[in-house]
């Protein structure tokens, strides 16, 4: 791996750079929501747009608030029921097993941007072609062709744990129940007793359209959030701020702030930034099940600010 200085200073990107980032990333997203347009009333029907939003939402806060915030980061502690609750919740977004998830991301907070992070998108320099072949390799190609992270040295804790080292044996059960769940709602809730077509349609549309959106907004905040966008608060690396992915992402998007503080329970700290994740975490704490939550204070923030 190759990186200067100049690419790890926080330097922004040119517009020109900005442009081809964008429309790599954009188009996945702009293709889904044009199918849907077309298909509206033909291949799909708002049943399916029902039940894959309320999957969607399922998954993805598994992974937000679970993998991420509670497993990788230590964010707030969770009574054993939500514990559980969260990692199988994170494991129907088939993003791999609680375990090795934490294992890779503990990594790239050590190594952000620099030699030794599994998913930089400055892997291969500045110029246009290498600037390409990063973006694809931090969005997807380092899943496929990456050196496996020491889970011993990474994530011991999470290894002791008998309930997540559990959850890790059911992912093949979770992950059928992730694309079975959907195609039986379609099915039940489709015509008669039980509507075949219905049940396809969900099974397709908000199961597996819905996992390659998440799919892509997860490696969005590999790619894309590393690369352009807004830097409020001091970081070591080049994390930034993209508001048009908070709503899909759960608030993951504020990435600036999170490598700033990596162990903050709310990630999106400025005015006007959604962070449902943190919405989440508070009911959980309101209701007991969610405890020592390390919610940022203005000190906190302020300390990190780059102004």
């Amino acid at each position: 791996m190759t990186t200067s200085t100049q690419e790890t200073s926080g330097e922004r990107m040119s517009r020109y750079d900005r442009v081809v980032v964008g429309i790599f990333v954009g188009v996945p997203f702009i293709a889904v929501i044009a199918s849907a347009v077309v298909l509206w009333g033909w291949g799909i029907t708002w049943h399916d747009l029902v039940i894959g939003a309320v999957m969607y939402l399922i998954a993805g806060h598994g992974i937000t608030i679970g993998y991420h915030r509670l497993f990788t980061h230590r964010a707030f502690r969770a009574a054993r029921p939500l514990k559980i609750t969260l990692a199988v919740a994170g494991t129907m977004a088939i993003e791999g097993d609680v375990i090795t998830w934490a294992a890779d991301h503990r990594r790239h907070h050590q190594f952000a941007d620099r030699p030794g992070d599994p998913h930089s998108p400055w892997r291969f320099g500045r110029t246009l072609p290498g600037l390409a072949k990063g973006m694809l390799w931090a969005h997807v190609g380092w899943i496929f062709n990456n050196e496996p992270t020491n889970q011993r040295h990474y994530v011991p804790d999470l290894l002791a744990d008998r309930d997540l080292v559990r959850v890790r044996h059911w992912q093949p059960l979770i992950a059928l129940f992730s694309f079975g769940a959907p195609a039986v709602a379609g099915g039940l809730w489709g015509e008669g007793v039980w509507d075949a077509g219905a049940a396809w349609s969900a099974f397709f549309w908000a199961g597996l359209v819905r996992i390659g959106l998440l799919h892509h907004v997860t490696w969005s905040i590999n790619s894309i959030c590393h690369l352009g966008g807004a830097r409020p608060f001091r970081s070591r690396d080049r994390s930034t701020n993209v508001w048009w992915l908070a709503l899909l992402s759960g608030g993951e998007s504020w990435h600036n702030l999170h490598h700033a503080d990596p162990t903050s329970a709310r990630h999106g700290v400025l005015r006007g930034q959604i962070d449902t994740s943190a919405r989440l975490i508070r009911v959980f704490e309101l209701l007991g099940w969610a405890w020592d939550v390390r919610w940022p204070d203005e000190q906190r923030v302020a300390a990190r600010r780059a102004d």
